[in-house]
């Protein structure tokens, strides 16, 4: 099969297309056909390891210290279930589901195996892969910080902070679905698009200096990471609530901080993968009510084409990458496909090599010695 690989950190342009063998399902797995996938933003953070404010160290030792541990990135996928292991009942060949792949990545190749029981869940047929693929990320997250940690109650003030991305769109619906009056914060061009998913109201950050206004908001989520704690506190109610959804560790600090000193709630951390919201997300795009927010559809080829136009800060909504549904000509395989070398087993074989070569050597030299002295004796 073939796979987006990234070998090392950096730029889009690192991103190479390698074949690669075949994964298998274990016993508690499913081997899936990859039909679509996306790019996101935590997809390029990994790749040029631009990691929050203050967890470089944390996240070079989760994520890999010179090159990403695991070089096939993406978390999400919409597919085929073409492998099940002996113990899975809850799916069959031949599912269409979409799903998260979790802290194994590798869903930007054309076969993914992920946990049967993580975070997957069936697709109707009238759903596409390249709609339903644009739920999970966004979608989970936007659950997670607005349902299960803030818990926003119908009649609310939501201010999102980042609207017009991945997860901001998924906020602004989610928000309105609950119950919640909405504001957006994004750039005038995406305004529109904000507005038709849900939003109230628009403020466009670049004529506007959102925390110089006097309102205030029941709950504020910030979905780019670059507003200070005190800053999201200055424009929420007195007992409101925060989400932090890109935190760095000076954020953590300052949000533990105030929540041991203040009446409003900071929450932050990642978000959860649950199957649950997975299908609450499906249910709501069957029944017509969920709006999916695609900025390009591009094919799996395109991985650089589709890293740039994330690291450009403009997209609105989800980067998805298709794959045909027979399989693609191989690749001829890179050395992004083998193992990193170990340095000690280098040494470890020239120490073996050069004891090898001495005592060949030295038994060279026993053997001529040898020789003389029976020479010298029959003579």
């Amino acid at each position: 099969m073939n796979a987006l690989v990234v070998p090392r950190y950096g730029a889009p342009e690192v991103v190479e297309i390698v074949a690669m063998a075949e994964p298998k399902a274990g016993p508690r797995e499913i081997l899936v056909r990859v039909r679509a996938t996306t790019v996101n933003s935590g997809d390029a953070r990994i790749r040029a390891a631009r990691f929050p404010p203050g967890m470089n160290l944390l996240g070079r030792l989760m994520f890999g210290w010179s090159a990403p541990r695991r070089p096939v990135l993406g978390v999400d996928l919409a597919g085929v279930v073409e492998a099940v292991g002996r113990d899975v009942t809850a799916f069959t060949v031949g599912d269409r589901i979409v799903a998260m792949t979790g802290d194994r990545l590798g869903a930007h190749a054309e076969r993914c195996v992920i946990a049967a029981d993580h975070c997957a869940v069936k697709l109707p047929d009238e759903l596409s892969f390249e709609d339903a693929v644009t739920l999970p990320f966004g979608g989970t997250t936007a659950l997670t910080f607005l349902k299960d940690r803030t818990h926003v109650r119908p009649g609310e003030r939501v201010l999102v902070i980042g609207a017009s991305g991945a997860v901001g769109t998924a906020c602004i619906q989610v928000a309105r679905l609950l119950g919640a009056r909405v504001t957006g914060v994004c750039s005038s061009a995406n305004a529109d698009r904000v507005r038709s998913i849900g939003a109230e109201r628009v403020i466009d950050y670049r004529t506007t200096d959102l925390f110089e206004l006097e309102e205030r908001w029941d709950v504020v989520i910030d979905t780019v990471g670059e507003a200070t704690v005190r800053q999201c506190r200055s424009v929420t109610t007195p007992t409101g609530r925060v989400g932090l959804v890109a935190a760095g560790l000076p954020q953590m600090w300052a949000a533990a901080v105030a929540n041991l000193t203040g009446r409003q709630r900071i929450v932050v951390g990642p978000a959860n993968e649950s199957a649950d919201h997975l299908a609450q997300l499906v249910a709501w795009l069957e029944a017509g009510v969920w709006t999916t927010v695609i900025d390009q559809r591009m094919p799996w080829r395109e991985g650089v084409t589709a890293h740039r136009r994330v690291d450009s800060n403009r997209k609105v909504g989800s980067v998805v990458l298709t794959f045909g549904a027979a399989t693609a000509e191989p690749v001829p395989p890179s050395r992004a496909n083998q193992p990193p070398r170990n340095r000690r087993s280098r040494w470890r074989r020239r120490r073996r090599s050069r004891s090898w070569a001495f005592s060949s050597r030295t038994c060279c030299r026993t053997r001529s010695a040898s020789s003389r002295s029976s020479s010298g004796r029959s003579s």
